[in-house]
């Protein structure tokens, strides 16, 4: 079903799948006040088939999850100012608590001088004694001073000790006083200010006390967890909770520095144990910022802009000292397991509250996207120089450590088939790169993996054609690089390229791809659909993957039928094998003709009849291509006899028409190939049809001089005894005396054809 009649069927909601129109546009129909789901989905539906309701359950779950993701894209790209905007909030209420605090300490004197007065008013209306009144003053000035002295050395005491949750139950009993005071008036004015002072100034000693112990970094997570809970109960939540952040970046710091990158073979170690260092420490902040403060937004924003930093910093070290180097040089290993840790360890905070892989991500992605860059040149040029010394010989592949793993020396070599050095080289690093891919799926760099692994064995089929002796001729010289690549001289090599490039597209590559596959299936219970989705969709990539890399091969293949064809049809000095005179002058030779195929076709049943025995050898168990390039490699001569003008002009035209005796020799050379091809088991129709068809036209050709062609061609039982003789002579089953009885068409053989 055409995109037309669909987008018809269902209405303009679907309109806008046209790729032009942006993710806003196509979210239009959706976006209105009047929009009914219900009277829509009814509107739309009640004239569609169930495959077209499918197609648009799968559209919308398309578009639904190109909407998520932009609205994570627009979060993100406007989280910065989110957390800016929240610190400066959090900041302005720490300084509102601060100006309250103050406020109150000014109306608590206020408070005081206005009741000192009152007092002195109402002892002067009262009519009291300068006795009396001294009396009264000078006894609660005593016993105020008194309690107040106590107080103050009290909480020296505890707070030289560094008593600090005794000298807070004293600052509460203080402030209680105060408190009580002002409203039962049991401390004089002077007192009561000397006690607010004594409080603030306690204060601002005992926060000096906590936040030096806060940046010990000797200190443990108790004392700094205890510290900072003195801090927020003095009531200064705010700097308690800086203070924390600070700490453990001091301490992160302090143990950062004791890690040191050393050298290529320990990086990955050092960015394995410095990404559990830096995550472990968020998550150890993380977990005493919600123990200590809960979930308030202030401090939910404080410690995510923290975690983003500490983030930032830990990914730009791993870059520098890691990454940096071996990804510029094309070693995707170590830059795809200190990624694939730091991501590990980084997604363990997502329990937490925290999806700081955002990130990573977009530091880490570009330094493995020129990893991987690089690596697929690094693969080109590898495979090309061993290439370059290539005996073409089909072994077994070495056993490296990283191949047999827990795998048994047999299974190793019934998993790795035989190929040549360059083969085996080559498919050794294109499995380890999708082996160093395939867990980074967060990166989304399977596909951009998968066009590299075609990219490479593009350019090593072009190094394989190269190396057939008769493509130096047709080499592309147009600014490209060409390889030094060693020519296969036998046919044996020359099929020997046909099985690398085989076995490495129908069974090598599909397995390490397969390996990006695997990846990318999601592992979360609740993604029912997506697996079902993924499986339906899994083996048509694989069959476009299977086609792809068999265009490939079939270019080897074509350049190989190619060579050896011309290899038959012409001469090295430039002339043509199969011309149109080894026809045309046999009715003009008075001597008796010993009927036998023409050498040219004699040539090209021993060539296929080598390379069915050494294919034979090379293709266990893919017999059907082996059976394939036979067909192929015939269809090539003859297509060629078919198509070539100068051969049938002189046929058709020449000044020497085409007689009976060559009309017969052509024939029995076409039912050879009949017959050698159909016991061969790789007689196509198509070649069957295209000889069919230049046999009617070389009867043609003969009925075109006013003889009847089929008056002096013999039955298709003599033909078919020669051809037989034949093939059996040149396989060494019979010998030359075999044929005497055949050699010449007795006329009570000669009968019409005019049914064929």
């Amino acid at each position: 079903m055409d995109g037309g009649s669909f987008s018809s069927s269902i209405g303009d909601s679907i309109d806008f799948e046209e790729k032009d129109l942006s993710l806003s546009d196509k979210l239009k129909v959706f976006k209105g006040s009047g929009f009914d789901p219900d009277s829509y989905v009814t509107n739309r539906c009640r004239h569609m088939s169930e495959k077209e309701i499918r197609h648009l359950c799968h559209y919308l779950v398309d578009l639904r999850k190109a909407s998520a993701e932009e609205m994570r894209k627009s979060v993100y790209a406007n989280y910065a100012a989110f957390i800016r905007t929240s610190r400066e909030i959090s900041n302005l209420e720490g300084q509102l608590i601060a100006l309250r605090n103050l406020l109150s300490t000014r109306a608590a004197i206020v408070h005081g001088l206005a009741e000192g007065i009152n007092v002195d008013s109402l002892s002067s209306s009262e009519g009291l004694t300068q006795d009396d009144s001294s009396n009264f003053g000078d006894r609660d000035a005593a016993n105020s001073e008194s309690w107040l002295g106590q107080f103050i050395e009290k909480l020296e005491v505890l707070l030289a000790e560094r008593r600090v949750d005794e000298a807070l139950d004293v600052l509460d009993e203080g402030e209680h006083m105060a408190k009580d005071s002002r409203s039962k008036q049991t401390l004089t004015p002077s007192a009561l200010l000397s006690l607010q002072k004594a409080i603030t100034e306690q204060k601002q000693k005992l926060a000096a006390q906590l936040a030096e112990a806060a940046f010990q970094s000797s200190g443990s997570a108790a004392e700094l967890r205890s510290a900072v809970q003195a801090l927020k109960r003095l009531g200064d939540g705010p700097r308690a909770h800086t203070l924390m952040l600070s700490s453990h970046q001091q301490k992160l710091q302090g143990n950062m520095q004791g890690l040191r990158p050393s050298g290529t073979s320990h990086a990955v170690a050092y960015s394995a144990a410095l990404s559990q260092l830096v995550f472990s420490t968020i998550a150890q902040a993380t977990s005493d910022s919600f123990t200590l403060f809960d979930d308030e937004p202030c401090y939910s924003s404080e410690l995510v802009t923290w975690a983003v930093n500490q983030t930032e910093k830990f990914a730009r070290v791993i870059k520098r000292h890691v990454i940096a180097s071996p990804a510029a040089s094309g070693c995707l290993r170590p830059v795809a397991e200190s990624v694939h840790m730091s991501l590990g360890h980084c997604s363990l905070l997502e329990a937490r509250g925290l999806a700081l892989s955002p990130v990573l991500l977009k530091i880490f992605r570009p330094c493995v996207e020129k990893a991987l860059v690089a690596n697929i040149k690094r693969i080109e040029q590898c495979t090309a120089a061993i290439a370059a010394d290539d005996d073409w010989s089909l072994a077994y592949p070495p056993i490296s450590s990283r191949s047999l793993g827990t795998a048994s020396l047999a299974g190793v070599i019934v998993s790795q088939p035989k190929l040549s050095s360059s083969a085996h080289r080559f498919n050794t690093m294109v499995q380890e790169l999708c082996e160093d891919i395939s867990p980074l799926e967060s990166l989304q760099l399977s596909e951009q993996a998968l066009e590299g692994v075609m990219q490479v064995f593009n350019a090593y089929i072009s190094m394989l054609i190269k190396a057939l002796p008769g493509s130096v001729e047709n080499e592309n010289l147009e600014g490209s690089v060409n390889r030094i690549v060693r020519m296969a001289e036998t046919e044996s090599e020359q099929i020997a390229l046909l099985a690398n490039a085989l076995l490495l597209a129908d069974e090598l590559i599909p397995r390490a791809v397969a390996k990006l596959s695997s990846s990318q299936q999601p592992n979360k219970a609740d993604d029912t659909s997506k697996r079902s989705t993924d499986r339906q969709s899994r083996p048509a990539e694989q069959r476009e993957l299977k086609r792809r890399l068999q265009r490939l091969v079939d270019q080897l293949r074509d350049s190989f039928c190619r060579q050896h064809a011309l290899e038959l049809i012409f001469l090295e000095d430039g002339g043509v094998r199969l011309s149109p005179d080894m026809y045309i002058n046999m009715d003009g030779n008075p001597e008796e003709i010993e009927w036998f195929p023409s050498p040219v076709y004699q040539e090209l049943f021993g060539k296929l009849t080598r390379i069915a025995g050494i294919a034979s050898d090379m293709f266990v168990g893919r017999e059907r291509f082996a059976t394939i390039l036979l067909m192929r490699l015939t269809e090539t001569i003859i297509l060629w006899l078919s198509e070539d003008q100068t051969f049938w002009e002189e046929i058709e035209q020449g000044p020497t028409p085409l007689g009976p005796l060559g009309l017969q020799q052509f024939y029995l050379d076409m039912e050879f190939v009949i017959l050698f091809a159909s016991q061969g088991r790789y007689l196509s129709r198509n070649l069957q049809q295209v000889i069919k068809n230049i046999i009617g036209r070389a009867i043609e050709a003969v009925a075109a001089t006013k003889i009847d062609p089929y008056s002096v061609l013999p039955e298709d039982e003599w033909f078919a005894e020669v051809a037989q003789i034949a093939i059996d002579m040149l396989t060494g089953k019979t010998h030359v005396g075999t044929v005497e009885n055949v050699s010449s068409p007795t006329a009570s053989s000669v009968l019409s054809h005019g049914s064929n």
